[in-house]
């Protein structure tokens, strides 16, 4: 996508602040508890927690049974200058389930989840507190310790033709129904969606890019009027044909044409995390349709709003937009908790 840029400032752009991880172990009686998180990340990056629960107290496992299951949910906060946490939660996330080991001698439980933190969220300390039940035991909290570190956007002019103007400003009912029906597949958390718990794949081997997540854009309409915006994904310049591929294994459950993104395809990789991919000429899976990583998905094009060629790529996480470069890092741990 050609644009004219009035500032190009981007710090710390190809830093993956998963490498950043930290583990802690909480130990009890009959239990042991192993946190993994990222002590850094980014405005418009996640947190992702990964809980490690295990236990080989015989007289647990035996008044448990196999069926026993384990809930946690998270809670991130801002800490004041005497570092408490604030009252009110600038996110929250339930964990689901990922690995579950059960057997007469031991039981292993994996939980995960990750909360969006957005773009305009301050710098500073903040904590991510973890209220969980293990193993049919009471409710306990811990609390894991994390720093959001400044990030400066890209402010950008985009002069868009008539066409595009005509796009951006549609007010249509068909408009209207396309954008409610994304919103609601983005803000469906469907926990028995466990697909992909490696890190993720960029969808093209292409390098190029011609915008950048969380961009701040003011659209210059043909008219002469304009309307401020956020690019909620990253933009690479390819050209018509290339092939787009799957960051991920998961199910497809929109592949269709729609006015603003031309011809479109989401995939759901974990309950409540999607990719999407804009602007294709051709679209090889349908809904419903299960695609490993790396699995073509259809070809690159210039289809709805776009200035030129070009392939978009996005990733929601609770609806919210959050970083791709974030997932393509083990925003999993899985490598770290072997």
């Amino acid at each position: 996508m050609r644009m004219k840029k009035t500032i190009f400032t981007l710090l710390s752009f190809f830093l993956s602040f998963a490498a950043f991880s930290f583990s802690k172990e909480f130990k009890f009686t009959d239990y042991t508890l192993t946190a993994y998180y990222s002590r850094e990340v980014q405005p418009g990056d996640a947190v992702f927690v990964r809980l490690v629960i295990d236990t080989k107290d015989k007289k647990l496992i035996k008044s448990l049974g196999e069926s026993s299951g384990e809930t946690a949910k998270l809670s991130i906060f801002r800490l004041n200058d005497d570092k408490t946490p604030a009252q009110k939660a600038t996110a929250k996330s339930d964990f689901y389930g990922i690995e579950r080991k059960a057997g007469k001698k031991m039981i292993h439980s994996v939980l995960l989840t990750g909360a969006a933190i957005s773009t305009w969220t301050k710098s500073g300390d903040y904590s991510a507190e973890i209220t969980y039940s293990a193993f049919g035991k009471s409710e306990n909290t811990i609390s894991l310790p994390f720093k959001i570190i400044e990030k400066e956007f890209v402010y950008e002019t985009i002069p868009l033709n008539a066409k595009n103007t005509a796009i951006r400003t549609d007010t249509s009912p068909e408009r209207k129904a396309q954008i409610e029906s994304l919103n609601k597949i983005l803000g469906t958390k469907n926990y028995d969606a466990v697909f992909e718990t490696s890190r993720f794949e960029p969808p093209t081997q292409a390098t190029r890019r011609t915008s950048f997540f969380g961009d701040r854009r003011v659209f210059a309409y043909s008219d002469g009027k304009s309307s401020t915006t956020l690019h909620y994904g990253i933009d690479y310049g390819v050209p018509t044909g290339t092939e787009v591929r799957s960051s991920g294994k998961g199910k497809v459950v929109m592949a269709e044409d729609r006015i603003s993104t031309g011809w479109s395809v989401v995939v759901e990789h974990l309950p409540g995390l999607y990719s999407l991919y804009y602007h294709m000429s051709k679209l090889n899976v349908e809904v419903g349709q299960t695609v490993d990583r790396g699995e073509l998905l259809g070809l690159s094009g210039a289809t709805g709003l776009a200035t030129g060629p070009h392939l978009h790529w996005e990733v929601r996480l609770n609806w919210e937009a959050v970083s791709p470069d974030f997932f393509v890092s083990d925003f999993t741990f899985e490598k770290e908790s072997k």
